[in-house]
């Protein structure tokens, strides 16, 4: 917005020219959503704590997350807010997958501010019934489907990382793949949000790949320099990307150990459901399983805990997910956030030599 407002002024104030860079405005949505998240979180806080909007701890985690019952929840809010906003301010308001983007993660974030306010209304760790959150984002991710349908030609074909010119079409075949991936991808970093700061970073790491993605693939020169299909108007992604990643560490600053704050559903089936429309969006579909390794073993730890109890009546693990193993195991939750965001950088760093290693 500020692009199409300021950038007329080049001509006098040469200064204005900077609009027009993508990595200007990329760093400058992602230190306004940071300032915006760390001005107003304190006071969010403090309110969401008067209003007695508390986190209800479940029955049968952890003896040790007793001690988080009534810390506020929902702060998924406040980094929604802080990511619409600085990305209003930043992007161009032209660019189609954008406005896709903010779409999605405001349908994303009101489903699970839906199930946070019910458990909080309930006072029980349920909140909306599996089969409803399920239904609600299959059509959300219909929606998105036939966004990018009507606005742009979904490519329905899947690329393959470290390989130049291995490509699949899947035909038909993809809207299932992409209702897979979106709607996973949004349920494993619910499911890793257990632990202080344990889903944030890992966000932070797979945004900050797709950003670096998203800058080549809209970028022909770069593109056909590192042998990719270009793919116009991505470029405008990393500026979404960079809001994402300031609003997260202006969130992490209170959500660090101990958590004065948990971003509750609200902000992870928000942040995880936009995660998966980028990654589809850059047809870099098989890479997040790469960048989120983490979310993907939270996710088979759960999977594979719940198969094994029904199949032979036995538990695979201590508990599921494979962070609260951990903790019954004796790690203190700490070491297991900062080894798990460990993790998430090497897997990050693997998926930039993508780039290259093809």
């Amino acid at each position: 917005m500020l692009e199409y407002l300021l950038y007329p002024l080049a001509k006098q104030f040469i200064i204005f020219h900077v609009l027009k860079y993508i990595t200007f405005r990329t760093l400058s949505a992602m230190i306004t959503a940071l300032v915006i998240s760390m001005i107003f979180g304190a006071p969010f806080i403090k309110f969401m704590t008067r209003i007695g909007m508390g986190q209800v701890v479940r029955s049968d985690g952890p003896k040790n997350h007793i001690s988080k019952k009534g810390t506020p929840t929902m702060g998924g809010v406040l980094m929604i807010l802080s990511i619409l906003v600085s990305t209003l301010l930043w992007m161009d308001i032209a660019n189609v997958y954008v406005w896709i983007l903010l779409f999605a993660l405001l349908g994303f974030g009101a489903i699970g501010f839906t199930d946070d306010y019910k458990k909080l209304k309930d006072r029980s760790s349920k909140g909306l019934k599996g089969s409803y959150k399920l239904v609600l984002e299959t059509v959300l991710t219909i929606a998105v489907i036939y966004l990018l349908l009507r606005f742009d030609d979904l490519n329905y074909t899947l690329t393959f990382p470290f390989f130049k010119r291995f490509v699949v079409n899947l035909g038909w075949v993809y809207f299932v793949l992409f209702l897979f991936i979106v709607i996973g991808t949004s349920n494993a970093v619910n499911l890793t949000d257990g632990q202080d700061g344990l889903a944030i970073v890992p966000v932070m790491t797979c945004f900050g790949v797709y950003a670096v993605f998203a800058y080549v693939l809209g970028n022909v020169k770069f593109s056909e320099y590192l042998m990719f299909a270009a793919i116009p108007g991505t470029g405008e992604i990393a500026t979404f990307a960079g809001a994402v990643i300031g609003a997260s560490m202006g969130f992490l600053w209170f959500n660090t150990y101990p958590a004065e704050i948990f971003m509750g559903d609200t902000g992870s089936l928000g942040l995880g459901g936009v995660l998966g429309i980028v990654a589809i969006i850059l047809k870099q579909e098989i890479l997040l399983a790469i960048i989120g390794g983490v979310f993907v073993i939270e996710a088979l730890s759960v999977i594979t805990q719940v198969s094994s109890f029904k199949l032979i009546g036995r538990r695979v693990f201590a508990m599921a997910p494979i962070h609260h193993h951990f903790e019954l195991k004796g790690w203190v939750e700490p070491k297991i956030t900062v080894r798990f965001w460990i993790i998430s950088i090497l897997l990050a760093l693997l998926g930039l030599a993508t780039l290259k290693l093809r």
